[in-house]
């Protein structure tokens, strides 16, 4: 009798405590929620203005952060475009929002280029560079994957990466891994970011 009782009792606390965890008192996201994770603490980078930035410069808004490169033929256009978009779908409350899109490709990406095409998408939008080293670790601290694929050029490499966003809070909390193609969510979530 006692054996099956402790499985019994077992499974319950073992419920319980899934319910538990599934509920957490915290908000609830439509991407990812990655709250807690331990990586991804911050950057330390130059903007396409010149001016060397951290993310604790951006306390205070929610901080959506993507790595990609200006010369990327799909994923990383289509991602400030939708980024655009989900700006334009907050209104005014995205004065309260900092999109940072994070070049892997510091070889060609310059603050010149930088400056012409990060806010072609939108003012608003800031492009960080680094040298090579630099970029490394900011990537690994980022767990995002990059590698150089050779063209038929010398200058007409291609950089296979990690096509996601991150999502810090106005604390400067990491909160969430955005996947591409995720307008409408980033949208709800950044709502419930900003209600803190």
């Amino acid at each position: 009798m006692w054996p099956s009782f402790v499985r019994v009792l077992a499974a319950v606390v073992a419920a319980a405590a899934l319910l538990a965890g599934c509920d957490g008192g915290g908000p609830k996201f439509k991407n990812t929620d990655i709250t807690g994770a331990d990586y991804a603490k911050g950057f330390a980078l130059t903007d396409h203005t010149g001016k060397p930035r951290t993310l604790e410069d951006f306390r205070g808004k929610v901080v959506v952060v993507f790595f990609g490169y200006t010369h990327c033929p799909d994923v990383c256009p289509t991602t400030l475009a939708e980024l655009k978009q989900v700006m334009q779908a907050i209104g005014p409350d995205a004065d309260k929002v900092q999109v940072v899109f994070i070049t892997l490709d510091p070889e060609r990406d310059t603050q010149q280029v930088l400056a012409q095409y990060v806010p072609a998408f939108d003012p608003r939008f800031l492009g960080m560079y680094a040298d090579a080293a630099t970029t490394m670790k900011t990537a690994k601290d980022f767990k995002v994957f990059y590698e150089k694929r050779a063209g038929t050029s010398p200058g007409s490499y291609t950089i296979d990466h990690t096509a996601a966003s991150f999502a810090f809070d106005p604390q400067g909390r990491l909160r969430l891994y955005v996947k591409t193609d995720s307008v409408g969510t980033l949208v709800d979530d950044i709502r419930t970011l900003l209600k803190g």
